[in-house]
């Protein structure tokens, strides 16, 4: 394969930048920050990072406006203002184009008689197809995939190797779901009765609409009743735990190990960081941002931030995890001026 090539220059045009430095440097492929060298382009998208400017061998730079002034003849600079959008377009133009599935069942794969498949499918090897499941045009279903009783699969739509998807349940056009998804397993239900617990029926389904991704490991639980749903370009990490009945807003985040419990609804745009948990039955409205780490108890009103555990807001955080450290000067000042009027007294005698 011809390896690309482009210059900085025409960079730049692609993603509406300004070549700061020398146009016609060439870039062979793209980097992170520390491994880059030469002929590869790479990325700084904050201020606070200055300091990588001095170790890199990158050739080619995207930097945000803050940065322009570093250029020097080591670096050719393009200036962006949205530098991580920018560099995903030309790592795009340069990755690998990904494997080509070849239309068609594997002679492994268990397929029922009145399963409508459409055109250009794929259906790799030991995967298993159910009765009634109905898949779009171009879909793949990889190898060891499960298909439940009257699934339907959006066109476009790629499961990888050993994806589930039990009885009934949607998934939209062009979705991506990891190796080990699980969509539509019983949701955690269950009564004390005279003899223990009693399991109660999880008879809904699980919504998936059009251009979600799922990572690897994650489960989606089936709802107890109506639908456990995950509206569209909603992207979700690894490992994510996602309950019965709950609902995720449009183009939401979330990242590795979060658990989102029973009922619980997200607006759209909610940013959910490493192994947040929320509390079930209540509301986090529109853009709302919850660290990593944080265990969101009660519902928060849109464009709200929350951090620690219980979730509070910054303001709150802030006040309560730097009183010790306040306080603690306080008492020295108070020692300090307990000293100077015990010495007062003292002059005083």
């Amino acid at each position: 394969m011809k390896q690309l090539t482009l210059t900085a220059a025409e960079i730049a045009e692609m993603i509406k930048g300004k070549v700061v430095g020398e146009p016609g440097r060439v870039v062979h492929s793209v980097a992170g920050i520390k491994e880059a060298k030469g002929d590869q382009l790479s990325f700084i998208g904050n201020k606070r990072y200055e300091h990588q400017f001095e170790t890199t061998e990158a050739g080619v730079i995207l930097v945000c406006s803050d940065l322009e002034s570093a250029a020097s003849d080591k670096h050719t600079l393009i200036v962006t203002d949205h530098v991580d959008y920018a560099f995903a377009t030309v790592v795009a133009v340069f990755a690998e184009k990904p494997p080509v599935f070849e239309p068609g069942v594997h002679p492994s794969a268990v397929v029922a008689s009145d399963v409508k498949l459409g055109e250009g499918v794929t259906v790799g090897a030991n995967a298993v197809i159910e009765p009634g499941v109905e898949i779009g045009d171009g879909a793949v279903i990889g190898a060891g995939c499960y298909l439940g009783h009257q699934v339907k699969i959006g066109a476009g739509t790629i499961l990888y190797p050993n994806v589930t998807v039990m009885y009934r349940c949607t998934i939209g056009r062009k979705c991506i779901l990891h190796p080990g998804v699980v969509i539509g397993a019983d949701g955690f239900g269950f009564v004390p009765g005279p003899q223990g617990l009693v399991k109660v029926p999880q008879t809904g389904i699980v919504q998936i609409d059009d251009d979600v991704e799922l990572g690897a490991n994650t489960t989606v639980d089936r709802a107890r009743f109506g639908r456990t749903w995950i509206k569209s370009n909603v992207k979700v990490d690894d490992q994510v735990m996602i309950a019965h009945n709950v609902v995720i807003g449009e183009s939401s985040i979330l990242v590795a190990q979060t658990g989102i419990a029973g009922s619980a609804e997200l607006g759209r745009g909610v940013v959910l960081g490493a192994k947040a948990g929320i509390n079930g039955h209540i509301t986090i409205g529109d853009g709302v941002q919850v660290a990593g780490t944080s265990g969101v108890v009660k519902s928060l009103p849109a464009g709200a931030i929350a951090l620690g555990t219980p979730a509070e807001s910054q303001r709150e955080f802030m006040a309560r995890h730097t009183l010790p450290s306040r306080f603690e000067k306080l008492q020295k000042k108070f020692e300090a001026l307990k000293a100077e009027v015990e010495a007062l007294k003292g002059s005083a005698r």
